[in-house]
């Protein structure tokens, strides 16, 4: 069920600088490349706060959670697990028990293309983010099923074992891992323009002018 594999390098600069970028500006950079579907949601609003990880990703068969399991074991602090559940909504993947330990044990944020429950406490937590497809009272069937630490596709975009995961109020994108540093640039180049745009508006300049369309 476990693949252990050997994570590439990653600058810490490059992470912390994904930190400071919020997920607009990466969908904005990657036509929407990153972006993970956006029924995805937060179960709270984190209030123009984000959260960013590496990945731990599980596959979990329809009603089993046996994957979601071994993936919150074998987390780190500070690490995203990201749990594809094939969008299903009659059995939850996650509830107050599993998002509990991954909580205790520090890990930034859970995402789940599937259904969660106990919802008033999950919601309740300020420290923990949890993302997802729906929510159902129903539990799992099994815990028997399920592949962690494996390419998967959550959301309608591809997520490895240690990609980058960031979300925030407007969504998550997953940056692939060894494009990170490169994506980082057309971010920052990104938030620079926006920047610049916020500064000659807010001198009062027409908005046609400053984005450079032609007037009627």
């Amino acid at each position: 069920m476990f693949q252990p594999i050997e994570a590439l390098p990653l600058p810490d600069a490059v992470f912390r600088g994904w930190a400071e970028i919020p997920t607009t500006i990466a969908s904005d950079v990657s036509g929407g490349r990153l972006l993970m579907d956006p029924n995805i949601r937060p179960l709270r609003p984190l209030g123009g706060t984000r959260f960013l990880g590496l990945a731990v990703t599980a596959w979990c068969e329809p009603g089993d959670i046996g994957a979601a399991i071994y993936a919150i074991e074998h987390a780190k602090p500070g690490s995203v697990v990201v749990i594809d559940a094939g969008a299903n909504l009659q059995t939850a993947i996650v509830g107050e028990h599993l998002c509990g330990v991954a909580r205790r044990r520090g890990i930034a944020g859970l995402i789940a293309n599937g259904a969660v429950r106990d919802i008033a406490a999950l919601a309740a937590w300020p420290d923990f983010p949890v993302f997802a497809l729906g929510h159902t009272a129903r539990g799992p069937v099994s815990f028997e099923h399920g592949v962690v630490n494996d390419s998967i596709v959550c959301g309608g975009v591809s997520v490895r074992p240690y990609d980058l995961v960031l979300g925030d109020d407007d969504g998550l994108v997953v940056i692939p891992r060894d494009e990170a540093e490169q994506w980082l640039t057309k971010a920052r180049e990104k938030v620079a323009l926006e920047q610049e745009w916020d500064r000659r508006l807010s001198a009062g300049e027409s908005m046609f002018k400053v984005f450079g369309i032609s007037e009627p």
